[in-house]
């Protein structure tokens, strides 16, 4: 490794609350010779918190790759640089991939200052099982691509987290329910940290029912955390239904292929609408 050039340090700072900040990722901060951030108005309200006065320079997803050469050539030239998002650990959703790895290619030294991640601060009061979990960062907008991609996570035998924004949490939480049923059990932190801090913690529907209460709650940021489900190809429909229901789901939407199946077999519309599920999540 090369020993003339700077170090590149990826320093994990607050997600709300500005004093959860490490000291160590203060004084890295404060004796770089410079930060590379997302925003550089968001981060001077920290420097500004902690008396931090090293410049700024701004490293976003829309200008990766030119100011990550311009990082890099301060880098080898000697100095030290900091990264850091938004709020949290860099790299986790947020930019800093294309960056650290120049600064690998480079040979150039890359140190973690560790802190605050929505993720674990979650993870940490979520009450459900979280031995083994699977981070799937910020699903599709769209309902139809979002309902796609849970497919693909099923069945999910660890919890599966996930970020989502003020204006899709309704939608997301409905999508959860409709693939995994009302009582399925959710951790939802929102605006973690901060003044208005909210966890909840219970079956699906009932924490929709709470949000459609208070409609100020769903304001802000979130981040769900999906109790691990052991949904499989539905062993209880016969063969028949199960006949029925692979001809007709290249035809049908599914809740009307259940629905036939259903009648026509008369059997559970939600037993055929699993068995489905676990089939295109096998696919």
């Amino acid at each position: 490794m090369a020993t003339s050039s700077g170090t590149l340090f990826i320093v994990a700072t607050p997600i709300g609350h500005l004093d959860d900040i490490s000291i160590r990722a203060i004084e890295t901060l404060k004796n770089c010779d410079v930060i590379a951030c997302e925003d550089t108005r968001h981060s001077k309200r920290l420097c500004h918190h902690h008396d931090i006065r090293t410049p700024l320079l701004a490293y976003h997803q829309h200008n990766e790759r030119q100011a990550g050469s311009q990082i890099l050539h301060r880098l080898q030239e000697g100095q030290n640089v900091a990264l850091v998002s938004d709020a949290g650990t860099p790299l986790i959703s947020d930019p800093g991939y294309v960056v650290v790895q120049m600064a690998h290619q480079a040979m150039v030294p890359v140190s973690p200052i560790p802190g605050p991640s929505a993720l674990i601060s979650l993870l940490s009061v979520a009450g459900i099982d979280t031995s083994s979990f699977r981070f799937e960062g910020f699903l599709p907008n769209k309902s139809s691509q979002r309902l796609n991609a849970f497919k693909k996570l099923l069945p999910n035998e660890s919890t599966v987290v996930i970020y989502e924004s003020s204006h899709r949490i309704l939608p997301c939480l409905t999508d959860i329910q409709t693939l995994l049923g009302k009582d399925h059990l959710l951790a939802v932190g929102r605006e973690l940290t901060k003044t208005f801090e909210t966890i909840y913690h219970g079956p699906v529907d009932s924490i929709i029912q709470q949000l459609q209460d208070q409609p100020v709650q769903q304001k802000g940021e979130f981040v769900i955390a999906i109790a691990a489900s052991n949904l499989e190809i539905n062993d209880k429909l016969n063969a028949a239904a199960k006949k029925l229901t692979l001809a007709l789901m290249p035809l049908l939407p599914p809740k009307v292929v259940s629905k036939l199946v259903a009648e026509h077999h008369h059997c559970h519309k939600k037993e055929v609408y699993q068995f489905i599920l676990a089939q295109q999540a096998s696919e």
